[in-house]
């Protein structure tokens, strides 16, 4: 899908603020609101939006304590990688699950807990008593000076 000018400002105006009413959106955007509207939906349904939702402050919700967690597997098989991906997905802590490669880990995990009790009982109750799992390795975060949500629309790609 070729996408004009049009549909990256109504792109980019959406990752900003996914809340933005038809109106604003299209004034922001300089079209009226129903061709707006159509190219929203349009860009729905090819599924380059798939989502809308709420960021949520989680220092605001007590949760202080961010990591991300390097997991070792014993077997790489699809039934272990099925068996451990459905486990991490069910702990609501997990916030990224990624299948990596370059490392001795096989799942790079981002997990966010209240404290570091939370993250003891994250890892030695779930984490560690899954299946296949035999190797952890932790690491804090201190801070995030870069944290964005929005994906880069470049003038060259093609969707």
């Amino acid at each position: 899908m070729n996408l004009d000018s049009y549909d990256k400002r109504i792109l980019e105006a959406l990752q900003e603020d996914g809340r933005l009413s038809n109106q604003d959106l299209a004034d922001r955007i300089g079209l009226s609101p129903s061709p707006c509207l159509r190219r929203v939906r349009r860009l729905e349904e090819v599924g380059l939006i798939s989502a809308y939702r709420a960021l949520l402050n989680a220092r605001a919700l007590g949760l202080n304590l961010m990591a991300f967690i390097q997991i070792s597997m014993d077997r790489h098989t699809p039934e272990r990688f099925d068996n451990f991906e459905r486990h991490v997905g069910a702990c609501p802590e997990v916030l990224e699950c990624h299948l990596i490669t370059g490392q001795a880990a096989d799942y790079l995990l981002k997990v966010i807990v209240v404290d570091m009790d939370g993250f003891q009982a994250l890892l030695l109750n779930k984490i560690t008593r899954i299946e296949g799992v035999t190797g952890v390795h932790s690491s804090f975060v201190m801070k995030s000076p870069v944290n964005k949500t929005s994906l880069p629309l470049l003038s060259s790609q093609q969707y």
